[in-house]
């Protein structure tokens, strides 16, 4: 199972910009067997990345996809329109699109369907705010979150799914979980699809929240966690060169 390290750029970096890091990444990271590297621009920047990008091994997400294949829907993006954008990947249920603009459980599972139906890796991000860890409401968050996600999926669509762990008070405050508490959330995730899937293989389980050079080498040191989902430190190429090497090196 390769492992796999995303950038998620967020509302940053226009084409211009976006397409600068893509050529900065591109000529920093080489194919590193066993890696998988992946980028996630805004939609706007999409096209720009994707040319910024040719030649390397770097492969393209988008942030956000619409269930829907076409239609009156202001503002939205199929995965159809994804696919021939040049994605490969797309992050699904993000806490920013869950917290900020009311993202259901039933809305990431549509999501997450459309997206397999359209040969995309969902990303499917999952995990608790500080007020649910406080009371201990964890285990509790990630069944609901992790089961809803996957209804109406089958064993075979298992084999093409990436979880994410990013606990809400971890996202962009500075503040990471420690390592144990990630190990114990991967196992948990993957223990849960297990029991519903029992025919699956291991899931790749990414942690995400406050991901930075200084802090990558200790995830990447336990097998549990499959790889990062980073934010704002991928936004500077030789730090998201830097975790990108952590995680090969500790593989």
């Amino acid at each position: 199972m390769n492992r796999i390290v995303a950038g998620n750029w967020k509302m940053h970096l226009g084409p211009q910009a976006g397409y600068d890091l893509a050529v900065a990444l591109a000529n920093r990271i080489p194919d590193l067997q066993g890696i998988e590297v992946v980028v996630a621009p805004p939609f706007i920047s999409l096209a720009a990345v994707r040319q910024g990008l040719q030649g390397s091994h770097i492969k393209l997400a988008a942030q956000n996809v619409f269930w829907e294949k076409q239609g009156a829907f202001t503002g939205e993006v199929s995965a159809a329109m994804l696919r021939e954008a040049g994605c490969q990947y797309v992050i699904i249920g993000h806490s920013e699109r869950r917290q900020l603009f009311g993202e259901t459980d039933v809305g990431v599972n549509r999501k997450v369907c459309a997206a397999l139906n359209n040969g995309l890796v969902p990303i499917v991000c999952v995990g608790e705010t500080l007020a649910e860890r406080d009371g201990g409401e964890t285990a509790a968050v990630l069944e609901r979150q992790v089961t809803r996600a996957l209804l109406a999926l089958t064993t075979d669509d298992i084999k093409r799914l990436v979880f994410a762990y990013e606990p809400v008070w971890a996202i962009g405050t500075g503040r990471a979980a420690n390592v144990q508490m990630a190990v114990e959330v991967a196992v948990a995730i993957r223990d849960l699809v297990k029991g519903l899937f029992p025919d699956s293989d291991s899931i790749p389980v990414l942690y995400g929240g406050s991901v930075n050079p200084e802090n990558a080498a200790q995830f990447a040191s336990r097998p549990e966690i499959s790889g990062a989902l980073v934010g704002g430190a991928s936004l500077q190429a030789d730090a998201f060169t830097e975790i990108v090497r952590a995680f090969y090196k500790e593989r």
